[in-house]
């Protein structure tokens, strides 16, 4: 448990086990904690990092306004003073705009980002077409039918309700972030970096199609496509062993 400063803005985080570096980046309704089955599966063989970015759970949350243009600096800050190297970064949903952000900024420290349930914010006409088709289709839906499927949450009530009350530590909002994707990568650059890419998505995923993760891998060319079957949006949540699977394939890849 320790705190990393990001231009003075203080960013808390954890690191757990030894090994390959995996560092997780959160979404907007998570934080360090909603890491917890990826923690305990991957610490054994994997160095394990967790961040709250500022305005999630014990980072700083005083700010008036939350800009997603400072989220990639948070992950560098961790990065930096654990001195990490060749680390694999892992984004669920906006956190993969910060986690590739992050990536291609600092070759030196990332060897690789996954893109899970997002495309990271890539700054491309047709995919942006693309998600915003599937978000008019998700926004028809409640909240948490877009994030965990009807089956898991009448199968488990009870993690379905430790997952509404994640968001209850935070601060910032979806609706608070500003200029989360403004100015991202374009998929020639990121080709163009070199950077390992991986999407990493759901089948069944109610807000980002299969459809459009399938386009984005064929875009990019050179990245990993994890398409997982029967899988939703939050698959870290509702199949861990589905997901800590598929990072594991990755990280080993990586090594």
């Amino acid at each position: 448990m320790s705190i990393a400063s990001a231009e003075g803005t203080s960013i808390y985080y954890e690191r757990h086990g030894r090994g390959p570096a995996v560092l997780f980046v959160h979404g907007s309704g998570g934080h360090h904690a909603a890491w917890w089955q990826q923690v305990a599966a991957l610490r054994g063989s994997y160095t394990v990092v967790t961040v709250d970015l500022r305005g999630f759970g014990n980072s700083d949350s005083s700010m008036p306004e939350f800009d997603g243009q400072d989220f990639p600096g948070d992950v560098l800050a961790v990065l930096d003073q654990e001195d990490l190297r060749g680390v694999l970064l892992v984004g669920q949903s906006i956190g993969a705009v910060a986690a590739l952000r992050a990536g291609l900024s600092r070759p030196d420290r990332v060897a690789g980002v996954v893109l899970a349930h997002s495309l990271g914010g890539l700054a491309d006409p047709e995919l942006s077409e693309s998600v915003n088709v599937d978000r008019a289709a998700a926004i028809r839906l409640p909240v948490l039918d877009r994030l965990l499927s009807r089956e898991f949450q009448e199968r488990e009530p009870a993690r379905t309700f430790l997952f509404q009350q994640m968001g209850t530590f935070n601060v910032a909002k979806m609706a608070d972030l500003r200029n989360l994707t403004t100015g991202g990568p374009t998929v020639d650059e990121v080709v163009a970096s070199g950077l390992d890419v991986t999407f990493l998505a759901g089948e069944k995923d109610a807000v980002l199609s299969a459809a459009t993760v399938r386009r984005a891998h064929a875009l990019v060319k050179g990245s990993r496509l994890e398409l997982v079957p029967g899988a939703p949006h939050s698959m870290y949540w509702e199949a861990p062993e589905l997901f800590n699977a598929a990072v594991i394939r990755v990280r080993e890849a990586l090594s």
